[in-house]
């Protein structure tokens, strides 16, 4: 797989029927290594090893409903009381971060409400900052640590 722009991990990869698994720390269980897939378990290891994100707080693959249609939100974080705080939506490194990638993220938010967005491709690394009392966004220079993002 490529090199992101990431901090390298060390992953349980395995093979099985001519397909590549690699761990899922949160699911506890072997997925299919996809490009995305790999963006995924790297961004979610920065958030915890990085950024102080606590592993029970963190979701992959979160079903939600958005106007009565089912949606799948790769990463969600949480509070303490598992209030949601953000969004993360991870693409494949060679598939540019387009507006059409955050007006996705933007429908699955109509269901959520957070006041946090992140988009990665494992190359570039956009988050966005929801003001709901001024109804303004701002994107941020950086990924916040957990311990700003349970401050909203």
């Amino acid at each position: 797989m490529r090199t992101l722009n990431l901090p390298p991990y060390p992953f349980r990869l395995t093979e099985k029927d001519g397909k590549t698994y690699i761990y899922d720390l949160l699911r506890r269980k072997r997925v299919i290594l996809t490009p995305e897939e790999w963006v995924r378990q790297h961004f979610v290891r920065f958030l915890i090893s990085a950024r102080s994100y606590p592993p029970a707080r963190i979701a992959n693959e979160v079903s939600i409903n958005v106007n009565t249609t089912a949606k799948r939100c790769d990463t969600v974080v949480y509070n303490d009381f598992l209030t949601p705080l953000v969004i993360i939506e991870y693409k494949a490194p060679e598939v540019s971060v387009t507006e059409e990638v955050f007006n996705q993220i933007a429908r699955y938010n109509s269901a959520l409400h957070v006041p946090y967005l992140i988009v990665s491709n494992g190359m570039k690394h956009y988050c966005c900052r929801i003001d709901y009392q001024t109804m303004e966004s701002r994107f941020l220079d950086d990924i916040p640590a957990y311990d700003v993002i349970i401050k909203y």
